[in-house]
């Protein structure tokens, strides 16, 4: 799982910005309880002062026009997936598929997932596809070995359904690469929402002469993939 904050300023000031970073807190005697994170494997843009956030981790920059992505963070711990897919896979015949699936948004309401995409496989040699979704849209892509579900807006605590049948070659040997269990993809944005409770502190502005600053800052929540298994 990966998250990003976003900054977006017009001209050329210089900033800094506060995290709840655990290191930083303790440093300065404030307390962390329930209020800080460990923030691992971070990659800033490269307008952050690098050796400054060594020393002491502050985040201070010059940033560009517009939005930017100013820095990223990779999550080690494990957590819950954010977008559950359960597949059941049913031969009613050796010519015959079934697929059943169920997406289920496992954050709350106040939250939406955009850009979901499900990538589900299918065997290699499948034909005639009719699928039915029960929101957003589903195609059969060949060249991938799979069925692709893609949901513009998936609000937080919901469940879609989607179904699929396929018709296959009469005669298959029995370890076929159809038999396999390959993995489902799922991939989506989070605008707003952090599964590591990180959160900003503060964006201060050393404002130039004159100088009327328009600084917003946002983060998002990316699952670039992650796998799961067919049942």
């Amino acid at each position: 799982m990966m998250e990003h904050v976003f900054v977006s300023c017009s001209g050329m000031p210089e900033c800094k910005l506060g995290l709840n970073d655990k290191v930083l807190l303790e440093a300065q005697g404030r307390p962390t309880k329930g209020k800080s994170i460990d923030l691992d494997d971070i990659k800033f843009h490269q307008c952050v002062r690098l050796a400054r956030f060594e020393n002491d981790r502050t985040i201070s920059f010059i940033p560009p026009d517009g939005s930017f992505d100013l820095m990223t963070y990779r999550l080690s711990t494990q957590v819950k997936p954010l977008i559950w897919v359960e597949a059941q896979v049913e031969r009613h015949s050796r010519s015959r598929v079934e697929m059943s699936v169920k997406a289920r948004s496992q954050f709350k309401e106040r939250s939406t997932a955009t850009n979901v995409e499900i990538e589900l496989p299918v065997p290699s040699d499948a034909m005639s596809p009719n699928i039915r979704t029960s929101m957003g849209y589903a195609t059969y892509a060949p060249e991938r070995d799979a069925v692709v579900w893609k949901i513009k807006s998936f609000p937080g605590n919901k469940d879609y359904m989607l179904r699929a049948e396929f018709r296959l070659p009469s005669v298959i040997s029995e370890d076929t690469p159809s038999d396999r269990k390959a993995p489902i993809r799922v991939k989506f944005e989070i605008p707003y929402f952090t599964v590591s409770g990180i959160q900003v502190r503060y964006l201060k502005i050393i404002e130039k002469s004159g100088y009327q600053a328009l600084p917003w800052v946002r983060y998002i929540t990316m699952a670039g993939e992650y796998e799961l298994r067919l049942i």
